[in-house]
């Protein structure tokens, strides 16, 4: 095989390859033959098809089959042969087959690029320090109270918290404008779920009272036609229902699968969530942080095919979250959408990828345990949950590759400038905001 660089411009290579004539000849040869065994061709018995005819009928199938699979086979030698790492595939050019003659053809391909890595003793960043505390506790069962509120139609003028079915109709200049009405709409006084001052407008108001709410939008608001102006909302309302908590009771408590163990088990229940949840966000604030601070001290030349591939994973993703299970064509999303994030976890790929090589990682089969283990605490039959996990090779390629990039973080915080951070509960289980938006 004859294998020669024919270009190399940044990332990208051309890769000429020349098979010898005999390889293919040989290879089809032997297949035709054993097809005289078993083909069966009109006018002769099966099994005694001469290999003329069978070449005759086969051969131009067989062969494409052939330099098909050599092509594969041929350019793996190659990048082997030359020690090139690949991004996705090659695009094939020029092919050359011809009977008699050597195979030839141009393999076009990027190569992961060379990463020269920052000392990661220069990392700074705080990790943060949280407890649950009893008032974060009481917080927390309010909020699920809250969950299982019900509202009851009241006579009483309303107040911050009740809910209100209310017609509306908003104007702009004396003009409707689209979106801005609707009729028998729900709506909890200080949910914030309108535009500000529009349930401040509300409160006091009885079943049948109407006004009028003079209002702008904000100045960041989504709609263009929208943003900053001055509007009018005639409002009426309809019902006005005050808000019922539920009783901390046994059936209360069933609502969060305590069935046995009353209070004081449901209040365990709670704060173990709490923890795991502190757990979970801590880790994954440190996390963020540690490759926040890789990506910024490592720069790194980005092969197209890999920033492509991240690209289409993250419109996958907005997909599954946001398409409500429809199918939607993902050309129809913008990549421009997408670039600066794709961008972003592609270079981390690989500075990760070159200090899990530099550094020897490979997953801790405890700690990939352990976080199968933890995974499966949350549902009814942990123990199914593990086997399921480890009879699953791509779930458990998954754990392992999020374990390793615990061992990058663990590794890079034992050399990095880390100073302790104490946080409020609320604060600490709170996403960071992602790089390159406001706070």
């Amino acid at each position: 095989m004859q294998v020669s660089i024919e270009s190399s411009t940044g990332l990208e290579r051309q890769l000429k390859i020349g098979v010898p004539a005999d390889k293919i000849e040989q290879e089809v040869t032997a297949r035709l033959e054993k097809a005289t065994k078993t083909v069966s061709i009109k006018g002769f018995r099966k099994g005694k098809v001469p290999l003329r005819v069978v070449k005759q009928h086969y051969g131009k199938g067989v062969r494409q089959e052939v330099v098909g699979e050599i092509v594969n086979s041929s350019f793996y030698d190659a990048i082997n042969q030359e020690d090139l790492r690949p991004v996705g595939q090659p695009r094939i050019d020029g092919l050359k087959d011809k009977e008699g003659q050597d195979l030839e053809y141009m393999a076009i391909f990027e190569v992961y690029p060379e990463v020269k890595l920052a000392d990661i003793s220069k990392v700074k960043l705080s990790r943060p320090v949280s407890d649950v505390t009893d008032a974060d506790m009481e917080t927390m069962i309010e909020v699920l109270r809250n969950q299982q509120a019900t509202f009851d139609v009241s006579d009483k003028p309303s107040v911050d918290g009740d809910q209100l079915n209310i017609d509306f109709v908003g104007t702009q200049k004396k003009e409707e404008f689209a979106g801005g009405s609707a009729e028998g709409q729900d709506l909890v006084l200080g949910s914030n779920s309108m535009i500000p001052g529009f349930e401040d407008g509300l409160v006091g108001l009885s079943a049948g009272d109407e006004t009028v709410l003079k209002l702008k939008f904000p100045k960041d608001y989504h709609s263009e036609e929208l943003k900053g102006k001055a509007v009018q909302f005639a409002v009426k309302v309809n019902s006005v229902s005050s808000k019922q908590m539920p009783e901390l009771n046994d059936e209360f408590f069933k609502l969060y699968g305590v069935e046995e163990g009353g209070e004081a088990k449901f209040r365990e229940d709670v704060k173990g969530n709490m923890e795991r949840e502190l757990r979970n966000a801590i880790r994954t604030k440190v996390k963020n942080r540690v490759m926040n601070q890789l990506f910024d001290l490592n720069k790194v030349e980005l092969p197209a095919a890999l920033v492509a591939n991240e690209i289409t994973q993250l419109k996958q993703q907005m997909v599954q979250q946001f398409g409500g299970g429809q199918q939607i064509d993902l050309s129809m999303l913008p990549d421009d959408m997408f670039k600066e994030k794709a961008e972003r976890r592609a270079a981390l790929g690989v500075i990760v990828s070159e200090l899990v090589k530099v550094e020897g990682l490979t997953p801790d089969e405890e700690q990939v345990r352990a976080r199968v283990d933890e995974i499966a605490s949350t549902y009814e039959q942990p123990r199914e949950v593990v086997d399921y996990y480890y009879s699953k090779p791509e779930l458990l390629s998954s754990v392992e590759a999020v374990v390793l990039e615990d061992q990058v973080t663990e590794l890079v915080l034992s050399k990095a400038k880390v100073k302790e951070e104490a946080l409020p509960y609320e604060d600490a289980v709170k996403p960071d905001p992602e790089p390159g938006s406001e706070a």
